[in-house]
């Protein structure tokens, strides 16, 4: 941009954009710009494409667990899980299902994080190294008409690494 132009602007901006090219203030004040807009673009985006990234989620782990019932992965995933699988929470203290939660919307993992809905295990009891557990558990029937052909478990844990 000329000088006479950047003048015409006025202002911070024209004082800024009339200084040499190769000014170390204008460099900078160019980067850390182009930074400003970048970051608010990146931001934009990772709070507008937050819901789509929780429904591949929450798809994804239905693909997993219609994949472990030995069910079809290859066409509507959501009306596959929503016809075969039934989602049920279990009260693991006495082995018998809880009803005032709602199965859809619970997360294990976070409940094994909360004080509220944990159960710290003693180091004799806790084998898998996790320090806490949920009270309740998610288990998934995988249904035929209306009988019950499989119950899927989630487990989880540190694994073969350990990490």
């Amino acid at each position: 941009m000329s000088q006479e132009s950047a003048q015409t602007i006025g202002g911070p901006i024209g004082r800024i954009l009339a200084m040499p090219n190769d000014s170390q203030t204008k460099t900078i004040v160019i980067a850390l710009a182009l930074c400003l807009v970048c970051s608010i673009i990146v931001a934009a985006a990772a709070v507008g494409l937050r819901p789509l990234q929780e429904a591949n989620k929450a798809l994804d782990k239905q693909r997993y667990i219609l994949s472990v019932a030995g069910l079809d992965t290859s066409g509507n995933i959501q009306e596959t899980f929503d016809q075969s699988i039934e989602t049920r929470l279990v009260d693991l203290a006495t082995g018998t299902y809880v009803e005032n939660m709602d199965a859809a919307t619970y997360d294990q993992r976070k409940a094994a994080k909360d004080p509220q809905l944990n159960l710290r295990l003693s180091t004799d009891a806790d084998i898998a190294s996790i320090k806490a557990r949920a009270r309740v558990a998610s288990v998934y029937l995988v249904q035929d008409d209306d009988t019950i052909t499989r119950v899927i478990l989630p487990v989880h844990g540190y694994g073969l690494w350990s990490t």
